[in-house]
């Protein structure tokens, strides 16, 4: 159950910060995204600028144009970008007056009236000057008005060809100049008719050739070449002139480079950002899982302790001794397993200790057996000697020293299989209805009459006339009888031991078995239920096989009762021994 739970806790730290990330992952590349469409936006927009200025809005112009008072500066990028379109560029204020100009001729006027203004704005197709205009009136205090100008060599060649035209021969006429002047261009002229077929022509195909409409289309969105034309009505003959743009790149050119390099710059980022995520990764789950599997190896091999930097200090802890960051998420896990270093540090100090006590036992018991073994093998020696005669009463109390070791001898190696035949759960219990007050007055009655006790003083002290409970006579009598002579055995003469039994609800009964004798120190009292574990005392002998309490807890049990110990040095002992009634 607990690491169910555990299981849940680790779920749930999880989720939150996994979600957050990938949240903060999913708008970084949003904003690199958009970043990055943003600059190839801005790449073609200046590509296109710088291909035809009058596709650049006012903002690009009101960064290029500096305004104070009545003088104008123009940026010399924006003087280089005019020059290179053959064109000017002339800003005006509200009232028509030039207060700035680059690039224009002489005769250009100083002031432009409302006529002058509306010709411009609202030019004729056939003028071979075009004129572009935008007002500046967001970074000025006064909104002016700029005007570019360009000549349109196309409108311009198409006028000079239109006035030589025989349109009833079917004949362009160029002149030397004409042809010298569609030569420096790269240009080119032809004369179709209404069927599409070209009667006559200059710098591209000969007469002979037919369009169809869709070439006509292809025709007119090319982006290679500047295209002007003139329907004649009466001969339904058209003038088609042509500046090629051959040196110069297209606007989906432009857009194709500009994609794929902004598909190899997402590649390169999304590349460093997989890199980068990667490592980030690796310090923030891949190390403490590290750290913790180390932590899980030393436990196996051992070694019940944290992992350690080269300080000795607990790697996971920072110098106040709180989890550092990159743990934190992981805190109910390392809670678990700090539990379980510190159970199995205890675990192996107390098998230690079991070990140690283990060894003492046998070693006592070696010792035990040993003396009674001697004594047994020196009498029967004795009286195996053909040197000596000895008296029936001599011979008598060699077999009753002999018996009396032997059956010291028998009661430890009982002892000895008891204890494992109750740690394997392999003892039978015969259980009948006794009536508990009777059974524990006659055992107090046997040991009031050995001899041996006449120095302890006994009292008797039973609540109710009769108390039943269902007891197996046999190993209950065991577990009285092994409290009562621990009660005898580690005290001093002129001990009164009290033997007591009261009712708790009708359910349950108390035994209790108190002394008013030495007592017994924590230690002594933390040891007493542990297998091999003697308890010490000035007086003993040493008699005793080390195993009497811890039957006595064992038997207790299989009852379905338990039993506790309270002593203090120089105080007495209390021994309660709670059962079902």
């Amino acid at each position: 159950m607990f690491l169910i739970v555990v299981n849940m806790n680790i779920h749930k730290r999880f989720i939150l910060p996994f979600f957050i990330q990938l949240i903060l992952v999913f708008i970084i590349f949003f904003f690199i995204l958009l970043s990055i469409w943003a600059v190839i936006g801005f790449s073609i927009m200046n590509e296109e600028v710088t291909q035809d200025l009058s596709k650049a809005d006012s903002l690009f112009f009101s960064d290029k144009i500096t305004i104070q008072g009545k003088k104008v500066t123009f940026d010399d990028e924006l003087k280089q970008l005019a020059k290179n379109q053959n064109g000017w560029l002339l800003v005006l204020t509200t009232k028509g007056d030039v207060i700035g100009a680059y690039n224009a001729s002489e005769n250009v006027p100083s002031h432009f009236n409302k006529s002058e203004l509306a010709g411009l704005m609202l030019q004729n197709s056939s003028d071979p000057v075009e004129y572009f205009h935008w007002t500046l009136d967001e970074t000025y205090p006064q909104p002016q008005m700029l005007i570019f100008g360009r000549k349109s060599y196309e409108t311009s060649l198409l006028n000079e060809v239109k006035s030589r035209v025989d349109w009833e021969n079917h004949l362009l006429n160029l002149s030397a100049a004409t042809l010298q002047q569609i030569d420096e261009k790269e240009a080119w002229v032809q004369l179709i008719n209404s069927t599409g077929k070209v009667l006559d022509g200059y710098g591209r195909d000969k007469e002979g050739i037919t369009y169809t409409n869709q070439d006509l289309q292809t025709l007119s969105e090319s982006a290679h070449d500047s295209v002007d034309a003139f329907f004649d009505v009466e001969t339904e003959q058209t003038i088609i002139v042509g500046i090629s743009h051959s040196g110069s790149t297209s606007l989906e050119e432009n857009l194709f480079k500009g994609i794929s390099k902004s598909v190899l710059i997402i590649f390169i980022v999304l590349f460093l950002l997989l890199l980068t995520g990667t490592f980030w990764y690796a310090r923030k789950f891949g190390v403490p899982l590290i750290t913790m599997m180390k932590w899980i190896q030393n436990l196996g091999s051992g070694l019940y302790e944290q992992p350690l930097d080269l300080h000795q200090r607990p790697i996971m802890l920072n110098k106040k001794g709180k989890l550092k960051r990159k743990y934190r998420l992981y805190k109910d896990l390392i809670t678990t397993l700090v539990q379980l270093t510190e159970t199995l540090q205890q675990n192996e100090t107390q098998r230690r200790k079991m070990t140690q006590t283990r060894d003492e036992w046998i070693s006592g018991l070696s010792h035990d057996l040993k003396t009674p073994l001697a004594s047994i093998s020196g009498y029967a020696q004795m009286l195996e000697s053909e040197n000596y005669w000895w008296t029936e009463k001599e011979t008598r109390e060699f077999a009753l020293i002999i018996a009396e070791k032997s059956g010291y001898m028998m009661e430890l190696l009982e002892d000895l299989t008891l204890t494992y035949r109750l740690r394997n759960q392999a003892l039978p219990i015969m259980k009948e209805e006794v009536d508990i007050i009777e059974f524990i007055r006659r055992t107090i009655i046997h040991f009031i009459n050995d001899p041996a006790n006449s120095s302890m003083k006994f009292i008797f002290q039973p609540k109710n006339e009769t108390a039943l409970a269902s007891i197996d006579t046999k190993w209950f009598q065991r577990i009285i009888d092994n409290l009562i002579a621990n009660a005898i055995q580690y005290n001093p003469s002129g001990t009164t031991i009290t033997v007591s039994i009261s009712p708790i609800e009708g359910h349950l009964m108390v035994i209790t078995i108190e002394d008013d004798g030495i007592g017994m120190d924590n230690e002594t009292i933390n040891k007493l239920f542990q297998r091999y574990y003697r308890g010490t005392n000035t007086s003993d002998s040493g008699r005793g096989t080390g195993l009497g309490m811890a039957i006595t807890k064992q038997l207790v049990q299989l009852h379905g009762g338990s039993i506790n110990v309270k002593s203090s040095p120089q105080k007495g002992t209390t021994v309660r021994i709670i059962l079902p009634a």
